[in-house]
Order: structure tokens, then C-alpha cells, then sequence
């Protein structure tokens, strides 16, 4: 493994983190200088310096093997993270080390979850970086330390399964580059779109940006305690959920439904499978609002059960309720949806509807195979068979990833939380949801968990955002390396 060729690249991530934060601090200094100013400086100026020393002095390759490629993607996220929390450390208030390095970790892996008791306390320039780091998230390390890859025509390195499912992807075998064009040109078009129309509905320019960064980022983090639910706005809980569902789509086919014209997005299987979720979701959770007297009227149910049904399938977790005191039935159907999450080929987090389709597709195949053992049944997803070894590896990593929930609420369990806290808030960091349920519900926090959970959720954010497989992947080189 060439550690010098994975420090350049790790190099190239934290210069662009490094930038952000120096943009931040030009948000403090536009905002009279508020307190922000020097740690933002300070940690900023840091950055770039590590940063920029491997880009120096490591000479540019055209080679990358595939263990340095996940050691990339692995080093490239937990360096973020640690950089990332330095200008919280040095502001001081509520972040400690525990609670800097999980706010940290929150907004890079697009999770949402905080710590903070007093959002609004929080100098804009802070609330920019805080904001900004789901925006880098979003979009993923790995695709920004690409962009600076040199031309390389037959380069399809693996590493993108990390960021795109290869079930959605199949059908858009892009070069890396072409593909990374793909994704910012979309992650763009929608971040700017979605601050004009949040503008027009009526929400503050500063919030705008904020928000547009953690809805194309489907994120979650807000510059208010209470969420969306603080601007009392019906148009812009709209435009939060036209554009977090808009998110929550494979971007590839976005790309080809505005470029090309092309209507394969409305024939997508997955996206019909999605939208079909969420209508039916939408509907039965707004039944249950009406008939248990938390809503006043139909609007009322649909508008309150809509927004939370697209936020949490989506893995977003913008709140405009406060959904821990709602039934048992609503709760249990978005449990389900934090799980399933939205589409392979967006920033969300969760399953993917590609896998649970496929699952599902299985399950009927099984129960066909049941009725008639000697027919031979093909699994199919729109007009493409479905390899057995793809099959094989989406129900193992079904398996693992809900043996990590289960085994995370243990952990936690251990520190004396209820079941409601430990299996609900397994669920939203292996998820990268945010809320959860209980003490940590849509309108609460986490601040007040011990420090050692704190870490622990951290961890099991990052491996629900990098998909689990990378980090064994790596466990299992440096297992094999040390023999």
C-alpha cells in the first residue's frame, strides 16, 4: 500500500474542508466578526496547512490499487470528522470533545443528530460550517478527492459503490469522471434551486442556504431548535418536501430526466416502489394522527404526516411535529422507512429501496419455487435479471446491517437507556437519520447521553454512511498485511 499516494489524496480533502471553513469564517466576518471569526481562522488555516503538505511534496500517479482506494475513502471521512470539529472545540459552549466530534461526525455522514440544546446561540459563521459540512457529506469525500484525478480512460474504480449502490448504477455505466460531473452538476442544480424557492416561500436568505445544504445533502441540520416547524410556513414545508423527496431520487436518472429528456425515471421499478411507499405511508399515518385527536382536520393529518413521512424515508429528519407522542402504528411505519431509506444513487442513507426490492422480488420467488420446486424462476427488476451472487450479497448485507442496529442498542442499552432510546436511536445512526424516538425524538437532542455513547454513535454513523463493507474490507487487508 503506497501510504504516500493516499496522503496526496487525503491532502486534496482536507484543502477543500479547509476552504469551507475559511468561507465560514467570511460569513462570520459579513456578520459584524462574531465569535466564530478566529476559530474559524485558526482551524482553517490548520487544514489547508496539512492539507497542502502531502500535495507538495508527493508526486501526482496514474495508478491506484484497490486497498488504497478504500483506505482513501475510509482515511478521507475519519480525517473530515476530526478537522471538521476543531472550530467547534475552539468556540467552546456545548462542544466538548464527546460532543464536538458527534456533531462532527453527524453533519459529514448527512446524519443530522445533535447536541446542541441552543441552536440559535450559535454564531452564523459556525452555523454556516456546521451546515457545510453536510453539504460536503453529501456529496461525498471520496467524489470531491476524484475530482482531482488525473484522465484515466479505462478508470472505474470500485470506490463509487461506496457512494452509489452498483444496483442503481448498472444503468449508468459512466467513467468515474463523467459520473462525478453527473452528481455535482445535479447536487448543484438542486442546492440552488431549492435556496430560490425556500427565498420565495419566505424564508430568511441565511436560513435558505442553511437548509438547501442539508436538503440536497438530506441531512437535517437546521439554524433553529425547532426544526422547520419554527417558521410556521406552509409553502416552505412544501418546497422542504418537493425538494428532500427530489433528493431522496437516483441523481443518474435525474441527470437523464432534465439532460436528455429521457423518461426512464418514471419507469424506474425502484422509484416506483418509492413513491409507492411513501403514498401509502402518507396515507395510513395521517389516518391514524386524525383518529387519535393529534390533528385537527384531514389538511391537518396529510400536511403534518407527508412532511414526516418524506423526511425520515428520505433519512432527512426535518421535524414540523413532535413525533415521539404520536401512536404506535405512525411510529412503527416510520421505523420502517428509516430503514428502508430512498434511493441507491442519492445521498440517503438507510437500506435502499434497490435492496429491499430486490429482497422482496426473492421472497416471491421463493414462495413460487415453494409451490412448484421444479420451475425455474428468474428474479427481475424492470427488464434486468438479477445475478444470483447479486442476490446472495444484498441479503448479506441486509443481514449485517440489521445485526448492527440490533448489536448497537445493545451496546447502549448497557449504559442504562430504555428500549425506545437504544433501538431507536441504533436504527437513526445506522440509518444517518438523526431523530429518533423517545428522549431523542424530532424536537430533542442528544446532549444528554453519556460521552462514551456519544463516540459510539459516531462510529456507527460512519459505518452506516460508508455501507459497512469498506471498514471490514480494511480490517480484513490489515489482518491479511500483518500475517
Amino acid at each position: 500500500m503506497n501510504i504516500k499516494l493516499i496522503s496526496r489524496y487525503l491532502g486534496v480533502t482536507l484543502i477543500f474542508n479547509g476552504s469551507f471553513m475559511l468561507l465560514s469564517m467570511v460569513i462570520s466576518i459579513l456578520n459584524g466578526m462574531d465569535s466564530s471569526f478566529t476559530p474559524l481562522l485558526i482551524s482553517g488555516i490548520t487544514t489547508l496547512i496539512v492539507g497542502l503538505f502531502p500535495l507538495i511534496f508527493v508526486r501526482r500517479t496514474e495508478e491506484i490499487s484497490i486497498s488504497e482506494g478504500f483506505a482513501i475513502t475510509i482515511l478521507a471521512w475519519f480525517l473530515s470528522c476530526i478537522f471538521g470539529m476543531l472550530p467547534y472545540l475552539m468556540w467552546g459552549g456545548e462542544f466538548t470533545l464527546p460532543n464536538a466530534f458527534f456533531e462532527s461526525v453527524s453533519g459529514f455522514t448527512t446524519t443530522g443528530a445533535t447536541i446542541l440544546n441552543n441552536i440559535e446561540d450559535l454564531p452564523k459563521g459556525l452555523l454556516f460550517w456546521r451546515s457545510s459540512t453536510h453539504f460536503i457529506g453529501g456529496v461525498g469525500v471520496v467524489v470531491f478527492t476524484l475530482l482531482v484525478l488525473p484522465t484515466m480512460s479505462t478508470f472505474r474504480f470500485k470506490m463509487t459503490k461506496m457512494e452509489i449502490s452498483s444496483l442503481s448504477k448498472e444503468n449508468y455505466r459512466f467513467r468515474t469522471k463523467e459520473l462525478i460531473r453527473i452528481i455535482l452538476s445535479v447536487y448543484l442544480c438542486i442546492t440552488l434551486l431549492a435556496h430560490a424557492a425556500l427565498c420565495v416561500a419566505g424564508m430568511p436568505a441565511f436560513d435558505a442556504i442553511n437548509h438547501a445544504f442539508s436538503i440536497v445533502a438530506t441531512g437535517g441540520f437546521s439554524t433553529r431548535n425547532a426544526s422547520v416547524m419554527a417558521f410556521e410556513s406552509f409553502p416552505i414545508e412544501m418546497v422542504v418536501t418537493f425538494f428532500t423527496l427530489i433528493s431522496g431520487l437516483h441523481f443518474g436518472l435525474l441527470y437523464s430526466l432534465f439532460v436528455s429528456r429521457s423518461t426512464k425515471i418514471f419507469k424506474s421499478p425502484v422509484i416506483r416502489m418509492f413513491l409507492l411507499s411513501i403514498v401509502i405511508s402518507t396515507l395510513s399515518v395521517s389516518f391514524n394522527l386524525l383518529h387519535s385527536d393529534l390533528a385537527d382536520n384531514w389538511f391537518d393529518a396529510l400536511r403534518k404526516a407527508l412532511f414526516q413521512v418524506v423526511t425520515i424515508s428520505t433519512t432527512t429528519g426535518f421535524a414540523t411535529a413532535d413525533t415521539s407522542v404520536w401512536p404506535a402504528f405512525s411510529i412503527l411505519i416510520l421505523l420502517y422507512l428509516s430503514i428502508q431509506g430512498a434511493c441507491s444513487g442519492s445521498t440517503t442513507g438507510g437500506l435502499k429501496v434497490d435492496r429491499v426490492l430486490i429482497l422482496y422480488k426473492t421472497l416471491k420467488a421463493q414462495l413460487v419455487k415453494l409451490q412448484h420446486p421444479s420451475s425455474v424462476v428468474q428474479i427481475k427488476v424492470g427488464d434486468r435479471r438479477i445475478e444470483s451472487d447479486v442476490i446472495l450479497g444484498v441479503a448479506l448485507f441486509a443481514s449485517l446491517y440489521l445485526f448492527v442496529i440490533v448489536f448497537g442498542a445493545v451496546v447502549v442499552a448497557a449504559f442504562g437507556l430504555d428500549f425506545t432510546d437504544a433501538f431507536t436511536s441504533s436504527v437513526s445512526m445506522t440509518a444517518n437519520i438523526g431523530p429518533a424516538f423517545g428522549s431523542c425524538g424530532s424536537l430533542e437532542n442528544f446532549s444528554h447521553f453519556p460521552g462514551v455513547v456519544k463516540f459510539f454513535f459516531s462510529l456507527q454513523m460512519l459505518f452506516g454512511r460508508l455501507e459497512i463493507y469498506p471498514i471490514l474490507v480494511m480490517f480484513s487487508i490489515f489482518r491479511i498485511r500483518r500475517r
